[in-house]
Protein backbone atom coordinates (compact mmCIF):
# COMPACT_ATOMS: atom_id res chain seq x y z
CA UNK A 1 0.00 0.00 0.00
CA UNK A 2 1.18 3.53 -0.79
CA UNK A 3 1.80 5.60 2.47
CA UNK A 4 0.75 9.35 2.48
CA UNK A 5 2.61 12.19 0.45
CA UNK A 6 4.94 13.75 3.12
CA UNK A 7 3.28 17.04 2.46
CA UNK A 8 0.04 16.06 3.44
CA UNK A 9 -0.08 15.80 7.00
CA UNK A 10 -3.19 15.57 9.23
CA UNK A 11 -2.89 16.94 12.77
CA UNK A 12 -5.19 15.37 15.29
CA UNK A 13 -4.53 18.31 17.93
CA UNK A 14 -6.10 22.04 17.15
CA UNK A 15 -4.10 24.98 15.42
CA UNK A 16 -0.91 25.67 16.92
CA UNK A 17 -2.37 28.77 18.49
CA UNK A 18 -4.29 26.70 21.00
CA UNK A 19 -7.86 27.59 19.01
CA UNK A 20 -10.08 25.22 18.90
CA UNK A 21 -10.54 23.67 14.94
CA UNK A 22 -13.01 25.16 12.80
CA UNK A 23 -16.65 24.06 12.75
CA UNK A 24 -16.49 22.51 8.93
CA UNK A 25 -19.11 23.80 6.60
CA UNK A 26 -21.22 21.50 4.46
CA UNK A 27 -20.39 19.48 1.76
CA UNK A 28 -23.24 18.75 -0.76
CA UNK A 29 -22.37 16.70 -3.34
CA UNK A 30 -20.22 16.58 -6.62
CA UNK A 31 -19.83 20.23 -8.28
CA UNK A 32 -17.85 18.81 -11.29
CA UNK A 33 -15.11 16.59 -12.37
CA UNK A 34 -12.47 17.65 -15.08
CA UNK A 35 -11.08 15.10 -17.44
CA UNK A 36 -8.08 15.04 -19.67
CA UNK A 37 -9.12 14.99 -23.54
CA UNK A 38 -6.86 13.66 -26.58
CA UNK A 39 -9.10 15.01 -28.78
CA UNK A 40 -11.95 17.47 -27.88
CA UNK A 41 -13.67 17.72 -31.02
CA UNK A 42 -14.25 14.37 -31.09
CA UNK A 43 -14.97 14.51 -27.37
CA UNK A 44 -17.93 17.10 -28.31
CA UNK A 45 -19.68 14.58 -30.36
CA UNK A 46 -19.73 12.27 -27.06
CA UNK A 47 -20.40 14.26 -24.42
CA UNK A 48 -22.88 16.92 -26.33
CA UNK A 49 -24.32 14.98 -29.28
CA UNK A 50 -24.57 11.32 -27.98
CA UNK A 51 -25.49 12.36 -24.19
CA UNK A 52 -26.75 16.13 -25.51
CA UNK A 53 -25.57 17.69 -22.69
CA UNK A 54 -25.32 21.38 -23.18
CA UNK A 55 -22.57 23.69 -23.15
CA UNK A 56 -22.20 27.61 -22.76
CA UNK A 57 -20.33 30.04 -24.59
CA UNK A 58 -17.78 31.09 -24.08
CA UNK A 59 -16.96 27.49 -21.77
CA UNK A 60 -17.02 25.25 -24.80
CA UNK A 61 -15.57 22.43 -23.25
CA UNK A 62 -17.80 22.45 -20.02
CA UNK A 63 -20.62 19.71 -20.33
CA UNK A 64 -23.40 20.83 -17.90
CA UNK A 65 -25.72 18.11 -16.25
CA UNK A 66 -28.25 19.98 -14.25
CA UNK A 67 -26.05 22.55 -11.84
CA UNK A 68 -23.19 20.46 -12.75
CA UNK A 69 -20.69 19.65 -14.96
CA UNK A 70 -18.29 17.76 -16.96
CA UNK A 71 -15.21 19.18 -17.78
CA UNK A 72 -12.81 18.80 -20.54
CA UNK A 73 -9.52 19.89 -20.67
CA UNK A 74 -6.64 19.43 -23.26
CA UNK A 75 -4.08 17.13 -23.08
CA UNK A 76 -0.93 17.82 -22.05
CA UNK A 77 2.09 16.58 -24.19
CA UNK A 78 3.67 13.85 -22.41
CA UNK A 79 0.76 13.51 -20.00
CA UNK A 80 0.60 9.87 -18.35
CA UNK A 81 -2.31 7.17 -18.77
CA UNK A 82 -4.46 9.00 -15.24
CA UNK A 83 -6.57 11.18 -17.22
CA UNK A 84 -8.37 12.51 -14.41
CA UNK A 85 -7.54 16.43 -14.05
CA UNK A 86 -9.80 16.32 -11.04
CA UNK A 87 -12.95 16.22 -8.88
CA UNK A 88 -14.66 19.34 -7.62
CA UNK A 89 -17.07 18.69 -4.30
CA UNK A 90 -19.89 21.35 -3.88
CA UNK A 91 -19.87 23.45 -0.60
CA UNK A 92 -21.62 26.74 0.27
CA UNK A 93 -18.89 27.95 2.12
CA UNK A 94 -15.50 27.48 0.73
CA UNK A 95 -13.64 29.57 2.04
CA UNK A 96 -14.70 27.60 6.00
CA UNK A 97 -13.65 24.26 4.22
CA UNK A 98 -10.26 26.10 3.36
CA UNK A 99 -9.83 27.35 6.99
CA UNK A 100 -10.94 23.94 8.37
CA UNK A 101 -8.65 21.92 6.91
CA UNK A 102 -6.21 24.18 7.56
CA UNK A 103 -6.72 23.95 11.21
CA UNK A 104 -6.15 20.36 11.16
CA UNK A 105 -2.65 20.91 9.53
CA UNK A 106 -3.74 19.91 5.82
CA UNK A 107 -1.62 22.16 3.13
CA UNK A 108 -4.38 24.43 1.41
CA UNK A 109 -3.98 27.49 -0.50
CA UNK A 110 -3.45 30.48 1.68
CA UNK A 111 -6.90 31.52 0.25
CA UNK A 112 -9.35 31.14 -2.58
CA UNK A 113 -9.89 31.68 -6.04
CA UNK A 114 -12.71 33.69 -7.64
CA UNK A 115 -14.11 32.30 -11.02
CA UNK A 116 -16.64 32.78 -13.42
CA UNK A 117 -20.18 33.72 -11.95
CA UNK A 118 -18.77 34.57 -9.19
CA UNK A 119 -17.96 30.68 -7.40
CA UNK A 120 -15.10 30.59 -4.73
CA UNK A 121 -12.91 27.91 -5.07
CA UNK A 122 -9.79 26.41 -3.99
CA UNK A 123 -7.68 22.96 -5.23
CA UNK A 124 -5.72 20.48 -3.05
CA UNK A 125 -4.11 17.05 -3.41
CA UNK A 126 -5.63 14.80 -1.03
CA UNK A 127 -3.67 11.32 0.91
CA UNK A 128 -3.14 9.87 -2.40
CA UNK A 129 -2.08 12.98 -4.63
CA UNK A 130 -5.88 12.90 -6.08
CA UNK A 131 -6.48 16.40 -7.43
CA UNK A 132 -9.70 17.93 -5.60
CA UNK A 133 -11.32 21.29 -5.09
CA UNK A 134 -14.06 22.44 -2.78
CA UNK A 135 -16.38 24.80 -5.34
CA UNK A 136 -18.86 27.24 -3.36
CA UNK A 137 -22.31 26.81 -4.73
CA UNK A 138 -23.66 28.70 -7.61
CA UNK A 139 -26.82 29.64 -8.72
CA UNK A 140 -28.69 27.16 -11.11
CA UNK A 141 -27.57 27.96 -14.91
CA UNK A 142 -29.91 29.15 -17.43
CA UNK A 143 -30.61 29.25 -21.11
CA UNK A 144 -29.27 26.39 -22.22
CA UNK A 145 -30.38 24.88 -25.48
CA UNK A 146 -33.07 23.20 -26.07
CA UNK A 147 -31.96 19.24 -26.38
CA UNK A 148 -32.89 16.53 -24.31
CA UNK A 149 -29.83 15.70 -21.68
CA UNK A 150 -29.39 11.85 -21.08
CA UNK A 151 -29.22 12.96 -17.76
CA UNK A 152 -30.08 15.87 -15.04
CA UNK A 153 -27.53 14.78 -12.44
CA UNK A 154 -24.33 13.15 -11.59
CA UNK A 155 -24.46 11.38 -9.06
CA UNK A 156 -21.01 9.93 -8.39
CA UNK A 157 -17.34 9.97 -9.13
CA UNK A 158 -14.82 7.42 -8.75
CA UNK A 159 -11.14 7.44 -8.74
CA UNK A 160 -8.08 5.22 -8.04
CA UNK A 161 -7.55 4.23 -4.36
CA UNK A 162 -4.32 2.13 -2.97
CA UNK A 163 -4.26 2.89 0.73
CA UNK A 164 -8.15 2.81 1.66
CA UNK A 165 -6.94 3.67 5.54
CA UNK A 166 -5.04 6.95 4.33
CA UNK A 167 -8.52 8.23 2.12
CA UNK A 168 -10.37 7.51 5.30
CA UNK A 169 -8.82 9.58 7.61
CA UNK A 170 -9.45 12.56 5.02
CA UNK A 171 -12.84 11.83 3.60
CA UNK A 172 -13.98 9.98 6.87
CA UNK A 173 -12.27 10.75 9.69
CA UNK A 174 -12.33 14.53 8.70
CA UNK A 175 -14.59 15.55 6.35
CA UNK A 176 -17.42 13.46 7.56
CA UNK A 177 -18.05 11.17 4.38
CA UNK A 178 -19.77 7.86 5.39
CA UNK A 179 -20.12 4.21 3.73
CA UNK A 180 -22.89 4.28 1.27
CA UNK A 181 -22.33 0.74 0.22
CA UNK A 182 -18.95 -1.29 -1.03
CA UNK A 183 -18.76 -4.37 -2.56
CA UNK A 184 -17.00 -6.55 -5.53
CA UNK A 185 -16.36 -8.95 -7.93
CA UNK A 186 -16.40 -11.59 -5.40
CA UNK A 187 -19.09 -11.47 -2.41
CA UNK A 188 -15.80 -11.92 -0.04
CA UNK A 189 -13.67 -9.21 -1.77
CA UNK A 190 -14.07 -5.55 -1.93
CA UNK A 191 -13.65 -3.79 -4.72
CA UNK A 192 -15.38 -0.63 -4.70
CA UNK A 193 -16.61 1.73 -1.66
CA UNK A 194 -19.33 4.71 -2.09
CA UNK A 195 -18.06 7.01 0.42
CA UNK A 196 -21.74 9.29 0.49
CA UNK A 197 -21.04 13.07 1.05
CA UNK A 198 -22.15 13.81 5.08
CA UNK A 199 -24.54 16.55 3.64
CA UNK A 200 -25.66 15.27 0.68
CA UNK A 201 -26.75 12.16 -1.36
CA UNK A 202 -23.72 11.42 -3.83
CA UNK A 203 -20.45 9.72 -3.40
CA UNK A 204 -17.31 9.54 -4.15
CA UNK A 205 -16.13 6.46 -5.10
CA UNK A 206 -13.16 4.75 -3.84
CA UNK A 207 -11.24 2.30 -6.58
CA UNK A 208 -9.63 -0.14 -5.05
CA UNK A 209 -6.27 -0.99 -6.49
CA UNK A 210 -4.29 -4.20 -4.92
CA UNK A 211 -0.68 -3.87 -4.50
CA UNK A 212 1.13 -4.57 -7.34
CA UNK A 213 -1.75 -4.10 -9.56
CA UNK A 214 -0.68 -3.28 -13.30
CA UNK A 215 -2.93 -0.65 -14.20
CA UNK A 216 -3.21 -0.44 -18.01
CA UNK A 217 -4.74 2.75 -20.08
CA UNK A 218 -7.62 1.23 -20.36
CA UNK A 219 -8.35 -0.06 -17.26
CA UNK A 220 -7.61 3.27 -15.84
CA UNK A 221 -10.61 4.94 -17.66
CA UNK A 222 -12.69 2.01 -16.21
CA UNK A 223 -11.94 2.78 -12.73
CA UNK A 224 -11.50 6.71 -12.83
CA UNK A 225 -15.12 7.62 -13.71
CA UNK A 226 -18.71 9.35 -13.57
CA UNK A 227 -22.24 8.18 -13.07
CA UNK A 228 -25.13 10.26 -14.04
CA UNK A 229 -28.11 9.41 -12.46
CA UNK A 230 -31.34 7.97 -14.76
CA UNK A 231 -34.34 7.38 -13.91
CA UNK A 232 -34.83 4.43 -15.94
CA UNK A 233 -31.64 2.54 -17.73
CA UNK A 234 -33.96 1.65 -20.73
CA UNK A 235 -35.50 4.96 -21.51
CA UNK A 236 -31.61 6.41 -21.33
CA UNK A 237 -30.71 3.56 -24.11
CA UNK A 238 -33.76 4.00 -26.09
CA UNK A 239 -32.66 7.61 -26.29
CA UNK A 240 -29.32 6.60 -27.19
CA UNK A 241 -30.33 4.61 -29.79
CA UNK A 242 -32.08 7.47 -31.39
CA UNK A 243 -28.93 9.11 -31.44
CA UNK A 244 -26.84 6.00 -33.19
CA UNK A 245 -25.56 4.22 -30.25
CA UNK A 246 -25.85 0.41 -30.24
CA UNK A 247 -25.21 -1.65 -27.79
CA UNK A 248 -21.82 -3.95 -27.57
CA UNK A 249 -20.14 -6.33 -25.24
CA UNK A 250 -18.60 -3.37 -23.34
CA UNK A 251 -21.60 -0.73 -23.16
CA UNK A 252 -25.05 -2.56 -22.52
CA UNK A 253 -27.95 -2.56 -20.00
CA UNK A 254 -27.04 -4.41 -17.07
CA UNK A 255 -27.98 -4.85 -13.67
CA UNK A 256 -24.93 -4.16 -11.09
CA UNK A 257 -23.57 -6.07 -8.04
CA UNK A 258 -25.29 -3.02 -6.05
CA UNK A 259 -28.75 -4.02 -7.21
CA UNK A 260 -28.59 -1.30 -9.94
CA UNK A 261 -29.23 -0.99 -13.69
CA UNK A 262 -26.58 0.76 -14.99
CA UNK A 263 -25.18 1.09 -18.79
CA UNK A 264 -21.41 1.90 -19.28
CA UNK A 265 -20.52 3.99 -22.32
CA UNK A 266 -17.12 5.02 -22.73
CA UNK A 267 -15.88 8.56 -24.75
CA UNK A 268 -13.14 8.43 -27.29
CA UNK A 269 -9.86 8.59 -24.67
CA UNK A 270 -11.83 5.44 -23.01
CA UNK A 271 -13.03 7.34 -19.70
CA UNK A 272 -16.00 5.50 -18.43
CA UNK A 273 -19.31 7.49 -18.15
CA UNK A 274 -21.69 5.24 -16.43
CA UNK A 275 -25.54 5.75 -16.35
CA UNK A 276 -27.31 4.26 -13.34
CA UNK A 277 -30.64 4.40 -11.85
CA UNK A 278 -31.05 6.30 -8.55
CA UNK A 279 -32.78 2.89 -6.97
CA UNK A 280 -31.54 -0.89 -6.34
CA UNK A 281 -33.84 -3.24 -8.08
CA UNK A 282 -32.84 -6.48 -6.37
CA UNK A 283 -30.83 -7.04 -3.20
CA UNK A 284 -26.95 -5.73 -3.71
CA UNK A 285 -23.92 -7.99 -3.04
CA UNK A 286 -22.17 -7.83 -0.08
CA UNK A 287 -23.27 -5.10 2.05
CA UNK A 288 -26.49 -3.36 2.71
CA UNK A 289 -26.79 0.50 1.70
CA UNK A 290 -26.48 2.65 4.38
CA UNK A 291 -27.43 6.15 3.63
CA UNK A 292 -30.39 7.47 1.42
CA UNK A 293 -30.39 7.27 -2.19
CA UNK A 294 -30.13 10.00 -4.68
CA UNK A 295 -32.79 11.84 -6.57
Amino acid sequence: MRRCPTFFLLALATASYGQAPSQRPAITGISHVAFYSSDLEAAKKFYGGLLGLAVEPPQMNKYHVGVQAVELEALPAGHGPNLTAHVAFATPDAEGVRKYLASHGVAVPDKVSAGGGGALWFAMKDPEGNPIEFVQARPELTGRRAETPVSKVMIHAGFVVHDRAAEDKFYKDLLGFHVYWHGGMKDDETDWIDMQVPDGTQWLEYMMVREGQQLTPRTLGVLNHIALGVPSVSDAAQLLRSRGWKPSENEKEQIGKDGKWQLNLYDPDGTRVELMEFTPVQTPCCSAYTGPHPH
